[in-house]
């Protein structure tokens, strides 16, 4: 069922009473309690990191997005958005932290079940809770029965439902209002009244469906990118051994009025595209060799580049190597399941080479010490770019002259 329309000032007057908390202010709850302080919900902001509770509290992001800072500080300032490091009681839980991947590719939700216990005190018959989480099939409702079982809240009188996140960083704020949705309840009054919440701050289409197609559906989104994207990087490896230009033969291939192959870079990072089709694997191990199979691809990419650039370093006695770029995607600071950050760490382990690391978009690194630009290439043998940042593009090409350049994102093309 498909929702577009309706009278949005109607189900915002029924809804502007209603208290929001957002659990989880990363790169997708604090953008969404942003923008729900701005339609003139109170929000209740939780997150366990203090300094982000601080920074938020102080009318600042501690995350980079474009035009998020000066929402913030208008949430922050009229009184609609406040940081804190638990929950309180609400009408609207909408829960947006991390699921990761455990070392063997399983689905790790020990950071959505501790929310969940988080909010069982203060949850209420009658209450909403939103998972916005991206989740294995079935989280949403073994989330309601735990609900059930720590509270004594018989079940049915909780509402759940579960919409997943649909943003890309850089574009987060248009994308959490434009984008449309997907929305899933347990039982069709969690999915009727989550749409009507929805309804009050989303201008795109809401598609209306069951908890567990939702959570599908997100997981078969990205699984599918990630299949694309095997495809140009496994096409990167045959240039190789083919000794072709592979930006050449996507571009030629492309003319094709029914071809349209994606862009090859080190692997692929992110905290959606290299974990959700992990999630459906576990979900469904005999009948996923496809999906498996293209993880396994871009997951091998980043230590076939760092073997490629070592291999092209041997003509030098000891070689410094700049290595431009970190995060994930270009011109964000978001670094989680970056293939960039496994290509030098496999360079500096190797520690047959000086490596310079150069990423604009963070102030620091845990493990490696970070330069600017021109200190990462001036005596530099070989430069290597990582990532299509925008900054890399405007380097002077006589600042690269008599140097190896290995262009792993298309970034100097």
């Amino acid at each position: 069922m498909t929702v577009t329309g309706g009278s949005v000032e109607k189900e915002l007057e029924g809804m502007l009473g209603k208290r929001v908390s957002v659990v989880g202010l990363g790169y997708t709850g604090l953008p969404t309690a942003a923008v729900l302080a701005s339609r003139g919900y109170s929000v209740h902001g939780v997150d366990v990191n203090p300094r982000a509770v601080d920074t938020i509290n102080s009318g600042r992001a501690h995350i980079v997005e474009p035009d998020l800072d000066m929402l913030v500080r208008a949430a922050v300032t009229t009184g609609r958005l406040e940081a804190h490091l638990a929950p309180r009681p609400s009408d609207i839980f909408i829960l947006c932290v991390p699921t990761p991947c455990t070392p063997d590719h399983l689905p790790d939700l020990h950071h959505l079940t501790d929310a969940t216990e988080s909010i069982c005190p203060h949850l209420e018959r009658g209450n909403l809770v939103v998972l916005e989480s991206t989740s294995p099939p079935g989280t949403t409702e073994m989330l309601a029965a735990l609900v059930t079982e720590r509270t004594g809240i018989p079940a049915g009188e909780i509402l759940w439902a579960h919409a997943p996140e649909r943003v890309l960083p850089g574009r987060v704020l248009r994308e959490v209002v434009e984008n449309d949705r997907v929305i899933g309840g347990i039982d069709d009054a969690s999915t009727s009244f989550c749409a009507a919440f929805y309804r009050t701050f989303v201008s795109g289409e809401l598609h209306l469906t069951n908890a567990r197609t939702a959570e599908t559906v997100k997981l078969i989104e990205n699984a599918y990118r990630d299949v694309n994207i095997a495809f140009a990087n496994e096409l990167s490896l045959v240039a190789d051994e083919l000794n072709l230009d592979v930006w050449e033969l996507i571009e030629l291939a492309n003319r094709h009025p029914r071809v349209k192959i994606l862009r090859p870079g080190p692997g692929v990072g992110g905290h959606c595209i290299a974990v959700d089709p992990w999630f459906l694997v576990a979900s469904a191990p005999h009948v996923t060799r496809l999906i498996r199979t293209a993880r396994e691809v871009n997951d091998h990419k980043p230590a076939y580049v760092a073997n490629r650039i070592l291999r092209r370093a041997e003509r030098f006695r000891k070689p410094t190597i700049a290595c431009l770029g970190l995060a994930y995607k270009p011109n964000v600071d978001d670094l989680r399941e970056s293939a960039a950050v496994e290509v030098v760490r496999e360079l500096m382990h190797a520690g047959t080479a000086e490596i310079r690391v150069c990423e604009p978009f963070v102030e620091s690194h845990p493990e490696f010490p970070l330069v600017g630009p021109d200190e990462a290439i001036e005596g530099a043998d070989m430069v290597v770019f990582l990532v299509a940042h925008d900054i890399f593009r405007k380097i002077p090409r006589k600042a690269l002259e008599e140097k190896i350049i290995m262009d792993v994102c298309g970034a100097y093309r």
